[in-house]
């Protein structure tokens, strides 16, 4: 019968392998070289699998150490985000942890945050980027306090999980103002060919686009579709294509990429949600991020 598993032979072998050997593990870990070797030799016998292979004077993960190291990982991420928890909780300060889908423009993220951070009290926000299921799922399970997307979950949903919505922005097509000189007259009709950065189909803005393309009879050249909104702005940047961006973000957008105004898009709308766990927000930053949205609401829309 196998012992139970000793983290803190986990934790040795965890140093082992970031540091790349058991010399400089026990040099940082402040213990003699025969003291990490011999807890090393515990773990792997109640384990029952040789963890490191010596490869000439490397010493290196075998296939199970590569197992156990990757939840190592995760179980000593989770003892500094507990500790640091448990801090916070005694400083006063308030911890908010916010998923933000991949598909969300960074510049509304983090529009959406900024109330949040200038409430009275002080506020940690930690963010965490990850597709739209994947963060819901993590949210069910309360391992994230809220998360910020463009669209809201569906009804009949399994998750117990429930949509807000902030508000929502009339789309407007920009580019670099070389692009904007070429394609702004007679918009649309003159987008027939023009380059276009897309996002990708399984965007919740994707579907009307397409729709208003086929509306106004516009054939674009679809040069790039993007995931990461970032990646697809950096791409406008730089002159590759025309995109859309919400018309409330038009005077960050064009500081910070340099994409001015082509041509209002009033057929196609974006909506930006915050979801929680629970029916009513009870968390004191969440609560401000919803209130200043309500304000913000006649500008964006």
């Amino acid at each position: 019968m196998k012992n139970d598993l000793n983290f803190r032979h986990l934790y040795y072998f965890w140093v082992v392998a970031k540091e790349g050997g058991i010399t400089r593990a026990a040099e940082r870990l402040g213990l003699a070289v025969q003291t990490v070797s011999s807890q090393l030799t515990l773990l792997e016998q109640s384990m029952g699998k040789a963890l490191f292979s010596q490869q000439g004077r490397r010493l290196v993960l075998t296939e199970a150490g590569r197992v156990a190291m990757n939840y190592a990982d995760q179980i000593f991420l989770l003892g500094t985000q507990m500790q640091e928890a448990v801090n916070e909780a005694d400083s006063g300060r308030i911890r908010l942890s916010v998923g933000i889908s991949d598909s969300l423009p960074k510049l509304s993220a983090y529009r959406m945050l900024e109330s949040a951070m200038r409430i009275d009290k002080k506020v940690r926000v930690v963010c965490y980027e990850d597709q739209f299921e994947a963060l819901l799922a993590e949210l069910a399970l309360h391992k994230l306090d809220v998360v910020l997307t463009d669209r809201e979950v569906q009804p009949g949903s399994a998750l117990k999980v429930f949509s807000h919505q902030l508000f929502e922005s009339e789309m407007l097509v920009v580019g670099t103002p070389e692009l904007a000189a070429r394609y702004g007259k007679d918009f649309p009709g003159n987008l027939n060919g023009a380059p276009f950065l897309l996002p990708t189909r399984n965007n919740a803005l994707r579907s009307k686009i397409d729709e208003w393309l086929l509306q106004v009879n516009v054939k674009p050249d679809v040069v790039g579709e993007f995931e990461d909104n970032a990646l697809l702005n950096t791409f406008g940047r730089r002159g590759l294509g025309l995109f859309f961006a919400p018309a409330a973000l038009a005077a960050e957008i064009e500081e910070q990429f340099g994409a001015v105004h082509v041509g209002a898009v009033p057929g196609v709308r974006e909506q930006f949600y915050v979801i929680s766990n629970e029916r009513k927000i009870k968390h004191p930053a969440v609560e401000a991020i919803l209130a200043a949205a309500q304000k913000a609401l006649p500008a964006a829309a």
